[in-house]
């Protein structure tokens, strides 16, 4: 008999209705009474899709109607306030969309007047009246300690202009007087919660926010958001087995393969807990015969913020999207005006990288896992390189040839999609930038392929190793300048893959090595070779026509 599993809490942000439901809930509220016990002010940032409006949902369902909806759950037994609140919890990713001031300001005024309508705190008040007005009216009525306040994503309308620094002004103008309210009312404020994924200081948000407690990096907190190894263990056995029979595979080798592509997420300072996007294991769980598909960049992968900031800097070099990046620890805690947001701290906060190591004051970051590693290159693909280009690119065909073992194929389509590299604004101009040009490619053509640059043995290390489903490829580049002989490097980059015995220390693989010259003049690869396990002297070359 077929065993019948609770449902999976996916795509719901509600906790009332999760509760009510029977879904799966992964028991947060040790934590939660831990904050929600306090009279604070906190603000807590995380990427998308990490289920900031849920935890703000809990919060709401605790102040509003006390311990309704926790039965069973840690808190029950912590919780003693038997008071009620009134509560307003408000999402400012409703407030986009807008071209000027004035629609912004008609958008707020009619948000707060909704708001204060929908829970019946005031009577229907007519739309032509300042809503902003009206909420700040309301709140200095209330009594003491008497309001909850619950803030999810501050920062979209912010994000929304953030390449029109006069409507960013205006803007935060206009939010100013929102939040110099809620410091003048303080008394009344009995709680209140911030989420978000970018802090910027010139908002002068946190600053009228008197003693808020950003909690973001605080290491009681690593786990409030994302799940736990232990956690997907307990809470998800069932899904784990199905998964497993499914797809053919022991559940310990499955918990590797979720490891690799769905965890690694670290957002404390003791660089000690990771945990696993709840977004992306859940979509696995829902339909495990998909595989370990992709579901970091369509989801929660392009931020308003991040494009937003790339329109502007085109900051990334492809050079950069193989190497681990390090900040100072108070680069990722302090806020910062967003003209002077270092892109790694942006990348950080969006999900893109995370904190590897800390050392002193120094914090190493990486890519948590494969997903985002491969989310990471398409990010790149669309900066580097035209749409059209990157639509091919994405259709899997340069994964395809690898897994087929068709070298010339492989370089014919490389060379079409370096043509549409800006070569202005990217040149590639030297070995590294060609082999990270090539690693984004096939990072971004498949989710089932893995590229890593400068992989290392006793000997030395390779440019680039590539891991499909059948071969695993070590690609060896030289950068031919003019005057150079591009044959003479062909020949040179062939002896160092044999005399250093790149892949050779791979065990059962159907092992690939090629060499690859990047001509500066023209622009493209034009000598390359399969190097076979013979002599160094037995290879074909092959002149791109």
């Amino acid at each position: 008999m077929e065993t019948i599993l609770a449902p999976l809490p996916l795509g719901t942000s509600d906790f009332s209705a999760l509760r009510k439901s029977g879904q799966i809930y992964v028991d947060k509220t040790g934590l939660i009474y831990t904050l929600a016990s306090k009279r604070q002010k906190f603000f807590l940032s995380r990427p998308r899709r990490f289920g900031k409006s849920l935890l703000l949902s809990t919060f709401e369902s605790l102040f509003k109607y006390g311990l309704r909806d926790f039965h069973g759950l840690e808190i029950e037994a912590l919780w003693k306030d038997e008071s009620t609140y009134q509560v307003i919890r408000l999402d400012f990713s409703n407030l986009k969309g807008f071209s000027s001031a004035e629609e912004f300001s008609e958008l707020l005024d009619q948000y707060l007047l909704d708001t204060l309508t929908v829970n019946r705190l005031v009577s229907p008040i007519k739309t032509d009246k300042e809503g902003l007005r009206a909420f700040i009216g309301w709140l200095a009525l209330q009594a003491d300690n008497s309001v909850v306040l619950l803030l999810d994503e501050y920062d979209t309308p912010l994000t929304s202009c953030l390449n029109n620094p006069q409507l960013f002004d205006e803007v935060r103008k206009k939010l100013w007087r929102l939040y110099g309210a809620f410091k003048q009312w303080d008394g009344a404020i009995r709680f209140f919660f911030m989420t978000g994924i970018a802090k910027f200081s010139q908002t002068s948000i946190f600053s009228e926010l008197n003693h808020s407690t950003d909690i973001s990096l605080m290491s009681e907190f690593g786990s409030l958001l994302g799940y736990s190894h232990q956690e997907v263990q307990r809470y998800f056995s069932g899904y784990l087995e199905q998964a497993s029979l499914q797809l053919g595979i022991e559940k310990e080798k499955l918990l590797e393969e979720l490891t690799v592509n769905y965890d690694g997420f670290c957002f404390e300072r003791t660089a000690t807990q990771r945990v696993f996007s709840p977004w992306s294991l859940l979509k696995f769980l829902n339909f495990p015969s998909n595989g370990f598909d992709n579901y970091w960049y369509e989801s929660g992968g392009q931020p308003g913020v991040l494009l937003e900031y790339l329109k502007s800097h085109s900051t990334l070099k492809p050079e950069d999207y193989e190497s681990e990046k390090q900040v100072q620890l108070d680069d990722l805690a302090l806020s910062a005006k967003f003209s002077l947001l270092d892109d790694k701290v942006l990348l950080a906060q969006t999900g893109y990288l995370t904190i590897k190591t800390v050392r002193g004051t120094t914090v190493t970051l990486g890519y948590p896992n494969r997903e985002v590693s491969v989310s990471m290159a398409r990010l790149y693909a669309e900066v580097i390189l035209d749409k059209k280009a990157i639509n091919r690119a994405g259709e899997g065909y340069l994964a395809d040839y690898l897994e087929k073992g068709d070298l010339p194929a492989f370089v014919k389509e490389v060379n079409r999609i370096i043509l549409g590299i800006d070569y202005q604004a990217f040149p590639l101009t030297t070995e590294a930038s060609c082999r990270s040009a090539v690693s984004i490619m096939v990072s971004s053509s498949s989710a089932l392929v893995t590229a890593r640059g400068e992989v290392h043995n006793a000997l030395g290390r390779s440019d680039l190793e590539i891991q499909t489903d059948k071969n695993y490829w070590v690609l060896e580049f030289k950068f031919c300048r003019e005057k150079e002989s591009p044959d003479f490097l062909l020949q040179e980059a062939v002896r160092q893959i044999k005399t250093r015995h790149y892949g050779e220390q791979l065990a059962k693989c159907n092992l690939l090595r090629a060499a690859l010259v990047f001509s500066q003049k023209d622009r493209q690869f034009i000598r390359w070779a399969e190097v076979p396990d013979g002599s160094v002297s037995n290879f074909v070359s092959a002149l791109n026509s």
